[in-house]
């Protein structure tokens, strides 16, 4: 005689494993905090809020891309990014290369390397770029209202 196997003990265990994926953090990136748009650095963040805010934007990181204001032009100058490093105090990049004899403003004014890009967090909305003389200040992210 053959015996039939019931498919209820799956279907008890089907609905735990749901809750228990969707109960476990999703893992992004370890600069995903840093995502967004930033004020600031140049000159002192003011206005972090709204127009006046992303009308003034210096810094804007995205996964794959750092993009930054320039001093000598309108347009941004973008890095690609090829790693990110969690330090104690924030973040340390390590950008993509730029082929041939890179322009010095294709940095961000920092010392040592133009492909190292640290970050200093000083809080959830303001970071310092130490040792980068185009970004003496500290920069603030910029919010919708």
């Amino acid at each position: 005689m053959l015996r039939r196997r019931s498919l209820i003990p799956g279907l008890l265990a089907a609905p735990a494993l749901i809750t228990t994926a969707l109960a476990q953090p999703r893992q992004g990136p370890p600069h995903e905090w840093m995502f967004g748009s930033w004020t600031g650095g140049i000159f002192p963040a003011v206005d972090t809020e709204g127009p006046g805010c992303f009308g003034n934007v210096a810094l804007i990181v995205m996964r794959d891309l750092i993009m930054r204001v320039s001093s000598l032009d309108y347009a941004y100058r973008q890095r690609g990014i090829e790693s990110v490093a969690v330090t104690p105090d924030g973040l340390e990049f390590r950008l993509i290369p730029v082929p041939g004899r890179p322009l010095p403003e294709i940095g961000f004014g920092c010392e040592g390397n133009p492909n190292l890009l640290r970050v200093t967090r000083r809080g959830p909305d303001e970071v310092l770029l130490p040792g980068c003389v185009e970004f003496p200040g500290a920069l603030r992210r910029c919010k919708t209202v």
